[in-house]
């Protein structure tokens, strides 16, 4: 039998924090190990604990994003899932750069919460449906210039820089699986951002997903002149 799932909850309302942590402990794949009210809390709890994954809310004393920058840093290891009610486009841009796996509505129901864990741990990212078709709108919707679709423009590292970063994985994600340093990451992103005329990775990662889908589902990859 495989160890269970270890979670910690921060949520500053301590009825919702409860009703959370009794539904998924009462799941044999998951363990509860440690709630809190707090930012402080957060960070406290996984630099002890190192959870699996730590569900963390926006609103909350100290600030749910910094907490969540903070702790992707410091415990890398550690998936965190926004679990709010903000629908607020920033709040969710600023997670996702904060390091988030997830941003996940709270009236989102106990089996969907369920699958999104799960999927988050298999390497996934997820944003609310709702949320993310209307960033994917934004996004379709903001001016278009040639350089910002303008694929051929990439060079093979960078597309495949992107497509990992579509995935949702880390500069130092990338980095360890294409044997490279974060740094050397870190300036093809600012280059690729450059190129497509993009604010950040989010976005960057958006356009990703919408080139793969008009390519009928795949990044269309090129001979190497």
């Amino acid at each position: 039998m495989s160890d269970p799932i270890r979670i910690a909850i921060i949520d500053d309302h301590p009825l919702f924090r409860s009703g959370v942590a009794l539904t998924l402990a009462a799941e044999p794949q998951f363990e509860v190990v440690g709630q809190g009210g707090c930012a402080a809390d957060a960070i406290s709890i996984c630099e002890q604990m190192l959870p699996d994954v730590l569900l963390l809310d926006i609103s909350m004393p100290g600030c749910g994003l910094a907490a969540a920058q903070k702790i992707t840093q410091t415990c890398p290891i550690v998936r965190v899932v926004m679990l709010t009610a903000s629908e607020n486009d920033e709040h969710v841009l600023a997670a996702l750069e904060a390091g988030a796996r997830g941003y996940v509505l709270k009236g989102v129901s106990a089996t969907e919460l369920i699958r999104t864990i799960n999927s988050i741990l298999v390497g996934e990212t997820y944003v609310t449906p709702a949320l993310a078709a209307r960033l994917l709108k934004q996004v379709r919707q903001a001016p278009h210039t040639a350089a910002r679709n303008d694929y051929a423009s990439l060079t093979l590292r960078e597309e495949e820089i992107l497509d990992e970063v579509s995935r949702g994985l880390t500069n130092k994600e990338i980095a360890s699986r294409l044997g490279i340093s974060e740094k050397t990451v870190k300036h093809y992103m600012t280059n690729i951002m450059e190129k497509l005329q993009v604010r950040n990775r989010v976005e960057a990662a958006l356009r990703s997903r919408e080139n793969s889908k008009e390519n009928g589902g795949a990044t269309i990859k090129r001979m190497r002149r």
